[in-house]
């Protein structure tokens, strides 16, 4: 597993603590940027970079941040294969990954504490998808609609 993370200059101190605890579980990690605060960058790009990794290869998995999460929700669910979501807790976070194979966490940094990013980060990647029929129909249905197919 690799973990790929970005965030605007809204989300920029809590990705330097995310990458912390990264380091600390002993993740394999590449940040993504912004490297430096910078009030005037735009989360399109962060989410972009993140999104385009994270669809190309099944063992990727990526966490974006801005202020309310749903710029880089909605940049990153514009690429194929992605299924990234707004974290609210860490239970949620836990079915997002057991039941959808959620493989983005979006967190909504100015929404968000330091406590409740780091259980959901923590819930996040631990939680292996739940590899139900169910789920995997679900999952199927979403890869034909990306597709534009009509089967």
């Amino acid at each position: 597993m690799k973990v790929y993370i970005g965030a605007d200059h809204r989300g920029f101190e809590l990705k330097e603590k995310i990458i912390n605890w990264l380091k600390e579980w002993k993740y394999e990690f590449e940040d993504m940027g912004a490297y430096k605060n910078d009030p005037k960058d735009d989360y399109t790009l962060y989410a972009e970079k993140v999104a385009s990794v994270v669809g190309n290869g099944q063992d990727n998995f990526g966490i974006l941040l801005c202020g309310s999460g749903v710029g880089v929700d909605v940049m990153a669910n514009k690429f194929g294969s992605i299924r990234a979501s707004i974290g609210k807790d860490p239970k949620q976070v836990k079915a997002g990954r057991n039941d959808d194979n959620m493989n983005i966490l979006v967190i909504a940094a100015d929404f968000t504490n330091e406590r409740e990013a780091r259980e959901m980060v923590h819930e996040f990647l631990k939680t292996e998808f739940g590899d139900k029929a169910r789920y995997k129909r679900r999952i199927d249905e979403i890869q034909r609609v990306e597709e534009n197919r009509n089967d």
